[in-house]
């Protein structure tokens, strides 16, 4: 099997969709989410979706499959949230490293059972506390986190999906750059302790409104070069927009970043109910134009998207080169 790198050289790759949007077709309730196991869990556990690996493991595996059969070439493991400050939620720190390895382990059987030639990446979400603002607004000083606690969080995830079976590691949704240096730096410091050489890294912001900025404030040029120092596979921006709206920071981004560049947009932007409207053929033809217009080489969905829209996506452009990493020129100084 070649690697993604060759992969990426001829053609563009296609990412899955939302995993939150499929779960919330199978309406799953209370039971459902404990399983046996959690049966007698002292709080509640639905919308625990990462908790799914463990008690709904089919459920996942069929998601997964499902996309893959849509076009998918890159899937996501069901770990947005599986690390221990996001599932201190349900008092389940304990359980972050036992998810990260079931969630690896369902997206490989999903790429085996179908048969495609296809890369797992290991998602790593945001956390629900930043490391750059305050949740109290009468101490701007006061932060929730501290960052080697953040890093301690993600390096027990990285272990998690590396001993999985994951291609590469995906950092996304990212509002608070100061996390993702967290994440970074996690990933690093656990390929060094083991000493095995370190897996690709995929890194995708998000810009949160229309002031082209990300939640902590930092342009879409600075985002990138905040980064950059984790020589990344590829940079790039999911989520909080629709296409629509993400379309003037894609161009700006695939003029400036010297590494691959991905766009998963959301299924436009959300309605009076908080549902998606866009039509999976209207997503497919939006990133058709990016393609064509040499912007991107990683496309696929976020929330609202569903496997028809990454056929779609798929479809509009197979047949269309993907953008070039610029050349850069090497200055040295005499």
């Amino acid at each position: 099997m070649q690697t993604i790198q060759q992969a990426l050289e001829k053609r563009i790759l296609v990412i899955d969709g939302a995993m939150g949007t499929m779960i919330q077709r199978h309406k799953l309730e209370e039971a459902d989410y404990r399983g046996e196991r959690f049966k007698d869990w002292p709080s509640d556990l639905k919308g625990n979706n990462d908790l799914l690996c463990l008690t709904q493991p089919s459920i996942i595996k069929g998601i997964h499959k499902q996309y893959l059969e849509a076009g998918a070439d890159i899937i996501e493991t069901n770990t947005f949230n599986a690390q221990r400050v996001s599932m201190a939620d349900y008092g389940m720190e304990a359980l972050a490293y036992e998810i990260n390895v079931a969630a690896a382990k369902i997206a490989k059987e999903a790429v085996q059972e179908t048969g495609k030639e296809a890369w797992v990446a290991g998602a790593i979400g945001p956390m629900n506390k930043t490391l750059s603002l305050s949740p109290d607004v009468n101490n701007p000083g006061y932060r929730a986190l501290s960052f080697d606690e953040a890093m301690e969080a993600y390096y027990e995830q990285v272990k998690g999906l590396y001993e999985g079976g994951v291609d590469l590691i995906l950092i996304e949704t990212i509002f608070d750059t100061l996390n993702a240096k967290a994440a970074i730096y996690a990933i690093k410091k656990f390929f060094a302790d083991i000493q095995k050489p370190q897996l690709p890294i995929s890194i995708s912001g998000t810009i949160t409104d229309a002031s082209g900025r990300t939640l902590s404030g930092q342009t879409l040029e600075a985002f990138y070069i905040s980064v950059q120092h984790a020589n990344p596979l590829s940079v790039g921006l999911n989520c909080a927009l629709g296409a629509h709206e993400m379309r003037p920071h894609i161009e700006e981004l695939s003029q400036i970043a010297s590494c691959y560049v991905s766009a998963y947009p959301n299924a436009g932007l959300p309605n009076a109910m908080g549902e998606y409207d866009e039509r999976p053929e209207d997503t497919g033809h939006y990133l058709e134009e990016w393609a064509a217009n040499g912007w991107v080489n990683i496309v696929g969905g976020c929330c609202g998207t569903t496997p028809d829209h990454i056929k779609h996506i798929a479809e509009h452009v197979k047949n269309i080169q993907p953008r070039k990493k610029p050349e850069l020129e090497l200055i040295i100084n005499n």
